[in-house]
């Protein structure tokens, strides 16, 4: 890679790393973005029905205020506290999905970053970047400004 060089020395391309080699630890970096994503939408699922938990308690109050209380004690019985599948909370889905499946996902890419690149990150990421950068413009420096 020719703008390896310019590249600061968290990114660059270690000797003897082929291209090949940098574009799977890419594609392995996708995954765990990817990954990442997923999870956030764990916790938005988590907290949307955690919030929609709230507001049946406020709809309970106000059938009851309303004068239903046969309804309300049918929701509240059947659905208030009820898991959301067999045996889980919310919070509990999230725990089994990051000890079962992210986090050894997570530990299992940084060893490989580690063997095959000295740990250094975003490889590809940082050459694709030198690649389109156009030479001497202000706002398409190599590196960030030094302090």
């Amino acid at each position: 890679m020719e703008s390896n060089r310019e590249l600061d020395a968290a990114h660059q391309v270690p000797d003897g790393v082929g291209v090949k080699t940098v574009l799977a630890l890419g594609a392995l970096s996708k995954v765990l973005e990817t990954m990442d994503r997923a999870c956030g939408h764990l916790y938005g699922f988590h907290q949307l029905t955690g919030s929609a938990a709230f507001e049946l308690g406020d709809a309970v109050r106000l059938l009851r205020e309303a004068g239903h209380d046969e309804q309300a004690a049918r929701v509240e019985r059947d659905i208030v506290g009820r898991n959301v599948i067999p045996g889980h909370g919310t919070f509990q889905i999230i725990e089994a999905y990051n000890s079962t499946y992210y986090q050894p996902f997570a530990a299992m890419e940084r060893g490989i970053v580690d063997e095959l690149a000295a740990g250094r990150d975003h490889l590809h990421e940082a050459g694709l970047k030198a690649a389109r950068r156009t030479h001497h413009h202000p706002d398409h420096t190599a590196t960030p400004p030094t302090s």
